[in-house]
């Protein structure tokens, strides 16, 4: 089992930043992927960025390129998103999530999730 907490989340102007923090626990020895995914009330959720433990160039998603960035502290167990020239439709609840099994599939698939952490952009 592998637990995760959101922390970071808040209220920002628009042309802010804001770095979200997640931090696993439990048995983490498998964690295959992790990622950040929001979800804005009415719309579906959608990957923010994710990154495929022990290389790789990390996703993505075109709405965010350029302007966040998703890295990890293994010392610290931990998973970040740096948030840079937030706009509007950047608010949403954010999520960490996970990819963690004994034998990775070839791709991520996220079976462990956080509780999210709230953020909100107003112009």
């Amino acid at each position: 089992q592998v637990q995760l907490v959101e922390s970071g989340g808040g209220s920002v102007q628009a042309g802010g930043s804001l770095r979200l923090s997640c931090t696993a626990s439990g048995y983490t020895y498998n964690t295959n992927c992790m990622g950040w995914f929001r979800q804005a009330p009415g719309k579906e959720r959608e990957k923010v960025a994710s990154i495929i433990l022990g290389g790789g160039n990390p996703f993505y998603a075109d709405s965010v390129k350029g302007r966040f960035t998703i890295s990890q502290d293994n010392a610290k167990n931990t998973l970040y998103l740096e948030m840079n020239s937030l706009k509007p439709e950047d608010t949403a609840m954010y999520y960490c999530a996970a990819d963690s099994r004994q034998i990775w599939l070839g791709y991520c698939l996220y079976n462990y999730w956080g509780q999210g952490t709230q953020v909100t952009v107003s112009s």
